[in-house]
């Protein structure tokens, strides 16, 4: 089970009733988040979620409206008397980036590791998450990002019986792990089946459609797109400051056949996004209009 939380779904500036967008996600006692504008740590309080769980941060990119949440938030996350190192994920910078902002957090109980993407894609591996971080379109570096919980086959204790496996190894085995018991190594691929299909959620803001994009999402569970800009007159806008229109996200869902499509990080003229939902339907029919702190539980499938 993966529970995913979309803080706030404002591009460029917070709003009175429109937080940045952030996206934060809970599996297993560990939270991630993608993002962290001005305003995200009211957003994580009135979602009722804890900012202590937080093990990763990814950044799409460094415009303010992305990043300028952190310090706040990691003070906050100090005061919660964290003391496990915290992951940022970024593009290239991100240390620097980070070091400068810290000037106002200087002093932390906890260890951050920076890691810098140095590629068009990049895998990160952290507390069962699988991150995929991938290229995309803007006027400055920026990055989508893919997280999956992948899931092992089926445990088969006949087998593991039939192999005289001690029991005590039987979990550690069913979680993916090598284990050693008398000299003889037990591997997971032993006693799992194949593998079952995981959950998978696709985050992308502040970009032109491109491949990589559909790519990446393909058969995502949610695809969460921005949708800067719903009026027609607005797309020339679009094209000239690298973001999308909405009905250009549903092509990009459409395409990727991803089971739902969130839209987010609307421009502030875009008062009302559930306007312009009919044509974006039309493209896609399982599109929404998303809002602050909107919330799903996505479940992996029954055996």
């Amino acid at each position: 089970m993966l529970d995913v939380c979309l803080l706030g779904t404002g591009g460029m500036m917070p709003l009175p009733k429109r937080w940045l967008t952030s996206l934060m996600t809970r599996y297993n006692g560990s939270s991630l988040m993608i993002d962290c504008g001005e305003g995200t740590q009211i957003a994580v309080k009135q979602a009722g979620w804890s900012f202590k769980p937080i093990d990763v941060i990814c950044f799409t990119h460094y415009h303010a409206d992305h990043i300028s949440g952190l310090p706040g938030l990691l003070l906050t996350m100090g005061n919660a008397q964290r003391e496990e190192p915290l992951i940022l994920i970024g593009p290239k910078g991100l240390e620097r980036v980070v070091s400068a902002l810290r000037v106002i957090a200087p002093e932390l109980p906890f260890p951050i590791e920076c890691h810098e993407i140095t590629g068009t894609e990049q895998s990160f591996q952290v507390k069962g998450y699988h991150i995929q971080a991938f290229r995309v379109n803007h006027n400055v570096l920026c990055y989508g990002y893919t997280i999956e919980i992948m899931r092992n086959g089926k445990f088969d204790a006949e087998k593991a019986k039939a192999l005289n496996i001690p029991l005590k190894l039987w979990n550690p085995l069913q979680k993916g792990q090598v284990m050693e018991a008398d000299g003889i190594t037990y591997t997971p691929d032993m006693v799992l089946g194949p593998a079952r299909k995981g959950i998978k959620v696709t985050y992308c803001t502040d970009t032109r459609p491109v491949v990589s994009i559909a790519e990446h999402a393909a058969g995502s569970d949610l695809f969460i797109c921005e949708g800067m800009y719903g009026e027609p007159e607005k797309e020339a806008k679009a094209r000239e400051y690298k973001h999308m229109t909405m009905k250009e996200a549903a092509g990009l869902a459409k395409e990727a056949r991803v089971a739902q499509m969130w839209l987010t990080h609307y421009s502030p003229s875009l008062v009302y996004p559930e306007n312009y939902m009919d044509g974006v339907r039309k493209i896609f029919p399982e599109a929404r209009a998303a809002r602050d702190g909107d919330c799903v539980e996505l479940l992996f499938e029954e055996d």
